[in-house]
């Protein structure tokens, strides 16, 4: 019972936590993501929206230093494609298949933040917790929260900031070397008074999920997460030989060929970045994330709520992920990763049920473009795909409004009650007269705060009309208002 007391206290912390560090916008974003779905369920793309995708990375893979791409995309919280292309060896002249794990690097993050919220449900720690409980050796813990650890505001110095591998991190270390190095120097600011990006703070919660859990952390991930998935791919590199069947990494030194990457020595990268997956078993967590199904709900939400500095300036952070919206007004979750060999992008959109993941056995901007050309294409299809019903709702509730009964059926709640007796009869006092609609075209379409806005023209035998409209994501209208042209 006291088990179940410290949960429900836990979650009542996070959820006042996540209200209070959100920004208006991006938390009704996150409120708004709907119910569990089946995560063996799949879905298929549009056989042009494949080709298309297959002709964005082909073409990517004309950048020599990157030899292959696997990538899996979930639409509508489904697993809907899955594809690799290139070489995972060019030396043994091995393809690429979806099959193959890469290792993600730096998108480990977000299970070890996944895996400190699961211990703060089970009661065994808080997300408010100073360092100093479990590790007051360290410098300042007593200063220094597990929150912070996972936002990157910690102020502990990161012990592996290049974007090369130094000589020295060739030769395996020990998690405990890390700490008492770089765990004990002084802080690089005051705690919560900046955003920076620090690798050792997640040593720090790796080692912290130990000591709370009992376990190891790759045990710890794989009995609570990637096994109640189904992640069967899923390895913690630091526990687990790479081996022939597996990818090659390579790098390229300025506009050299791609030669073999000598990966970290062990335990350099653990917490950090240790785990390699197949691109589908990374989507796999993508739809559990935007789900529930591992987490509880405010511990999604502290996930993927940003965290404010003390100054109350936004990091564009939550913990383990990135969380800030698109200039279209979608709300995306997204993180690359990036150890010797080998880079990934994972990119997820909430409230448009969709992810992709980009994973590459090379180093620069290759999973970057790709993701972006990907992201471009399936939006631009998803809103073309959609405009033909959107217009025959806007014709359909424009006439019924002439005749004063519009279908609230087709309405959010909150349009619905916008239509309040009196406004729906000015609607049809003034509309009614104008007479039959003649024609009516969409003029533009944007996305913004989760919502589809849709722009129309209507033409009728008394004048034309402009019409701006907001579509909810399960295709109801939420906005419509009637000006004249």
């Amino acid at each position: 019972m006291k088990k179940n007391e410290n949960r429900t206290q836990e979650t009542d912390k996070l959820l006042q936590t996540a209200n209070a560090g959100a920004g208006s916008t991006i938390l009704r974003c996150i409120l708004a993501l709907g119910a569990t779905l089946p995560l063996g369920a799949s879905a298929q793309l549009a056989p042009d929206t494949a080709r298309a995708i297959d002709a964005i990375v082909m073409k990517a893979l004309e950048d020599k230093s990157v030899p292959s791409v696997s990538i899996a995309i979930v639409k509508d919280g489904k697993l809907a494609y899955a594809q690799a292309y290139g070489m995972a060896s060019i030396d043994r002249a091995l393809k690429a298949t979806p099959q193959m794990r890469y290792k993600i690097g730096s998108n480990t993050k977000q299970f070890v933040a996944a895996a400190t919220l699961l211990l703060a449900e089970d009661g065994k720690l808080s997300l408010d917790d100073k360092v100093a409980r479990f590790l007051p050796e360290l410098t300042r813990a007593n200063e220094i929260t597990v929150r912070q650890l996972l936002a990157h505001t910690a102020g502990y110095p990161d012990y592996y900031p290049l974007d090369y591998l130094a000589p020295f991190m060739v030769k395996p270390t020990t998690v405990d070397a890390i700490l008492s190095d770089w765990g004990k120097r002084p802080l690089s600011f005051e705690p919560g008074s900046r955003w920076e990006y620090s690798n050792t703070g997640y040593a720090i919660a790796g080692r912290i999920i130990e000591m709370a859990s009992g376990m190891s952390l790759g045990t710890f991930i794989r009995s609570r997460i990637t096994d109640k998935l189904g992640m069967r791919s899923a390895v913690d590199t630091s526990m687990t030989p790479w081996d022939a069947s597996d990818p090659q990494g390579y790098e390229v030194a300025a506009f050299g060929p791609p030669r073999p990457a000598r990966p970290e020595g062990k335990y350099w990268i653990w917490a950090a970045g240790n785990l390699a997956m197949t691109a589908s078993d990374l989507a796999r967590w993508d739809i559990a994330l935007m789900h529930d199904a591992i987490l509880g709900r405010a511990s999604r939400l502290a996930i993927a709520t940003e965290n404010l500095l003390t100054g109350g300036t936004g990091t564009n952070y939550g913990l383990g992920q990135f969380v800030r919206m698109t200039p279209e007004g979608r709300l995306r979750w997204d993180h690359g990763g990036e150890v010797a060999g080998f880079r990934s992008q994972n990119t997820v959109f909430p409230n448009d049920d969709m992810a992709i993941v980009v994973l590459t056995n090379g180093a620069g901007s290759t999973s970057d473009k790709v993701t972006g050309e990907i992201e471009a294409l399936l939006f631009a299809s998803t809103a073309d795909a959609a405009a033909p019903l959107a217009l025959d709702k806007v014709r359909a509730l424009f006439v019924q409004l002439q005749t004063g009964h519009p279908d609230r059926s087709q309405m959010s709640d909150g349009l619905s009650g916008y239509f309040s007796e009196q406004v729906v009869a000015d609607f049809a006092a003034s509309l009614k007269p104008l007479g039959e609609v003649e024609s009516i075209v969409e003029t533009r379409s944007d996305r913004r705060g989760g919502l589809v806005y849709r722009f129309f023209r209507i033409k009728t035998a008394g004048g034309t009309l402009r019409v701006p409209t907001y579509f909810t994501p399960d295709g109801k209208l939420d906005q419509f208002i009637v000006y004249p042209r």
